[in-house]
């Protein structure tokens, strides 16, 4: 995950790639609401995948459709997941895995435009 030219760029690695059908997503910093820590995300219900992959303890990586809403989610190991709050996105929000969830969340939140609406 990096952030370029106001824009997150997420990165999808190894059979990630075939399991989300993408490799990158391009967000757009003044689309980010907020950035979570929670492991806890895994065990809501995912929706409706459409496309991507859903195998319980193993992988869940996609897009899924939940409420209304459109999430993507790329996540192996819960403990080191992500929750990417979006506005006036295609997603609603995306889960993630990264390395370090705390220096992720301490890297968009300085990236992020000042806002009143967070």
């Amino acid at each position: 995950m990096a952030v370029q030219d106001q824009k997150l760029i997420i990165r999808m690695e190894g059979l990630n790639k075939l399991w989300a059908l993408k490799s990158r997503l391009e967000i757009p910093l003044a689309n980010v609401r907020g950035v979570t820590a929670d492991p806890g995300v895994i065990k809501e219900p995912k929706g409706i995948r459409a496309p991507g992959a859903h195998l319980p303890g193993v992988i869940t990586a996609g897009t899924f459709y939940s409420e209304g809403e459109r999430i993507f989610w790329d996540v192996r190991d819960a403990s080191k997941a992500v929750v990417i709050e979006l506005r006036d996105d295609r997603y609603a929000r995306l889960v993630i895995q990264v390395d370090d969830p705390r220096a992720t969340i301490d890297l968009i939140e300085a990236a992020l435009p000042p806002d009143t609406d967070r």
